[in-house]
């Protein structure tokens, strides 16, 4: 038998903090082979990105690996010195690190830091790999790649940060490439063009690679075995084919999470959660360490010790009681229809809605074109509904959203809130619209001030639009608010750092509800959140809808949350809408090629469910030069002469959907 290309084996990595010792990863054996795709899910906060950490050692001083070895191709790296792991670092061993703003450097230009990789381990000048960063850069899909090369960190979306991390890891085609949460921040097609880039790296180099991900689908069609970690051990290993198999059995563990992934089947019901938390890893774990969580909790789950039971020869879980029948966690369920709203009625309508920016130049700055973000949309949201917008990165989504709370400049269209004009208004005036219109941004950590405490935070609400209340009764509100959204009211003299992304976004609900708003603009607010965290906050939301009549303009890439919470759908290409209708018949028969494309780039885990992929040529073209006619023609499997040259009109396929695409004209 072949030896692996790496061997884990009894791994502890502990942390000191405050006093504590906090055992972050506990003693846990894998090996990867060559050339194989090796997938480890679970809660944030489970010991993920601290493995792959130990396994490069780049962990930080208050951390210590205490036992274990790390073989990697015979070598202990425990044992090597720091000047051999910086060989090994980059060149065997890549990592693409989940947070692209702190991996990048903010004072180098994206060429200089790419080319950084190729001079540090072959010793040549940074200029004679202009052509090998050039072809990385539109490999991993960026527009542009000559413009990008001289831009800066901040200058790029998050999804192309990413891209640029990706590239930088890839650099030196190493042998070992360790993806920490590489497509968080990257939509549906960019996603599976990636993903498909590294399978591509694998079959010519022989490249192993290593996915941290809580993404279910993606690891269903990119990963050959998977294990599941869970406060800090793991759980169950298995090969795909099983794990993906319901009707095999599984860790209690693992079954949540399947149950917690939202989907259409899903729409009347509370998504299944995780009651409690993970619990703390300073503690003094005696029996089975998910046991308080868990629906088969039995006497001996909390005291006996848990060792690995083989279900197949490659399949192995540790609990003494799995594979028995498992009862619905989630006793409380709702049906939509309950919702007493009317929902009739137009909240909220957008018309030909343009947000153009001026492209300034030249020593004196004069305007020689503009990026059209948003370029003649049109949308009714209906009172009491979720109105999701999807489509790829750059194509305008959080612009519109901005647009609608006025928080851009908007170059032409009407936005009418109940009927009321919204752009003609002055900012005084303005002013009292502001407390019926709110918005969850996407990063809930930047969008707090980390000096004010969570209540001050949320308390902003209030003062900002001038609620005549006394400190007494914003205590109380604050409160009150809190609880709303599932968190302590004692939470309130915390810190945001003090607390995990899903309480976060809690507590950015929170904000946005203590204005009373009718209308909230969620900008990707679960793309970095765990299933059953996603689950939690799905469910927060779909409850506050129907106990407050709110209304969401929800802007995602991912389709399975959309086909949970959304009862309209609009897909956006490149600052128009080229398709929108109720939420069945978008993702049930979609009408335009684009829609189509995304729906088929969608990972799914349920192989069954599967459509085949459409691959989109090139990539999303930039909206400062967009091609004229059908701006989707260049990248379209069904396109026409015509499309080149005729800007598509809408054209209702019923009642409620409409398609943007000359195919239609004639019918």
């Amino acid at each position: 038998m072949q030896s692996p290309l790496l061997s884990v084996r009894g791994l502890k990595t502990e942390f000191s903090q405050s006093g504590q010792t906090i055992k972050a990863v506990d003693g846990i054996s894998f090996d990867i082979a060559k050339g194989e795709t090796f997938a480890l899910v679970g809660e944030s906060g489970c010991g993920k990105s601290v493995s792959a950490l130990s396994v490069l050692r780049l962990l930080p001083r208050n951390a210590k690996v205490r036992e274990g070895q790390v073989l990697f191709q015979g070598q202990d790296l425990l044992h090597e010195p720091e000047f051999n792991m910086r060989t090994i670092r980059g060149s065997r061993i890549s990592m693409i690190f989940q947070d692209p703003m702190s991996a990048l450097n903010p004072v180098m230009t994206i060429g200089e830091q790419i080319s950084e990789c190729f001079a540090i381990h072959d010793n040549v000048g940074q200029k004679s790999h202009k052509n090998e960063v050039l072809k990385l850069i539109k490999q991993v899909g960026l527009a542009e790649p000559s413009v990008r090369y001289n831009e800066y960190p901040h200058q790029l979306s998050g999804g192309m940060r990413q891209r640029v991390v990706i590239a930088i890891a890839l650099a030196n085609k190493p042998d070992l490439l360790i993806a920490d949460e590489p497509t968080t921040a990257l939509d549906v097609t960019i996603q599976a063009q990636i993903l498909q880039l590294l399978k591509d790296l694998q079959s010519e180099l022989g490249m192993a690679l290593w996915i941290i991900t809580h993404d279910l689908g993606l690891v269903s069609e990119y990963a050959d075995r998977v294990a599941v970690m869970y406060a800090g051990e793991l759980v169950e290993v298995a090969p795909n084919e099983t794990f993906f198999d319901v009707h095999k059995p599984h860790h209690p563990y693992t079954k949540r999470l399947f149950d917690a992934l939202p989907s259409t089947q899903k729409r009347d019901t509370l998504l299944t959660t995780l009651k409690g938390a993970v619990p703390s890893l300073s503690s003094k774990f005696k029996g089975c360490r998910f046991a308080e969580r868990c629906p088969l909790k039995q006497a001996d789950c909390l005291s006996a010790e848990v060792d690995w039971r083989d279900e197949s020869p490659r399949h192995q879980i540790r609990c003494l009681h799995y594979g028995i029948e498992q009862a619905e966690v989630n006793a409380e369920k709702f049906n939509a229809s309950n919702a007493t709203t009317d929902s009739t009625g137009s909240l909220l309508r957008i018309d030909d809605l343009k947000i153009h920016f001026p492209i300034k130049k030249g020593f004196f700055k004069r305007t020689c074109g503009y990026v059209k973000a948003v370029d003649g949309v049109s949308l009714d949201i209906k009172a009491g509904t979720t109105a999701a917008l999807v489509g790829e990165s750059g194509c305008g989504k959080t612009t519109l959203g901005k647009g609608v709370l006025q928080l851009l400049p908007i170059t032409s269209g009407s936005i009418a809130y109940r009927g009321e004009e919204l752009t003609q208004l002055s900012e005084q005036q303005l002013r009292q619209y502001r407390h019926h219109l709110q918005i969850i941004f996407q990063d809930p950590f930047s969008s707090m001030n980390p000096r004010l405490l969570v209540g001050e935070v949320i308390r902003e609400g209030f003062q900002s639009l001038s609620q005549q209340l006394s400190d007494t009764e914003k205590t109380q509100r604050c409160e009150e608010l809190l609880q709303q959204v599932g968190l302590n009211p004692d939470t309130q003299l915390c810190y945001p750092h003090e607390f995990s992304g899903g309480q976060r976004q809690r507590i950015c609900i929170a904000r946005a509800l203590a204005a009373n708003p009718s209308l909230i603009v969620c900008d990707e607010p679960t793309s970095a959140l765990d299933v059953s965290v996603q689950a939690q906050v799905l469910n927060l939301l779909k409850k506050l809808q129907i106990e407050s009549g709110l209304s969401y303009l929800f802007i995602t890439h991912d389709l399975s949350v959309v086909s949970f919470i959304a009862d309209t759908v609009a897909v956006m290409y490149l600052g128009r809408i080229v398709e929108q209708g109720t939420t069945e018949e978008v993702l049930q028969n979609p009408a335009h090629p684009y829609t189509k494309a995304l729906l088929a780039a969608v990972p799914e885990w349920d192989k069954s469910k599967k459509i085949k992929t459409i691959k989109l040529a090139d990539n999303l073209p930039s909206a400062s030069n967009p091609p004229s006619g059908c701006h989707f023609h260049t990248r379209c499997e069904e396109a026409m002469p015509d499309c080149s040259q005729i800007e598509p009109a809408k054209h209702g396929l019923s009642a409620t959907h409409d398609v943007s695409c000359l195919k239609f004209k004639n019918e």
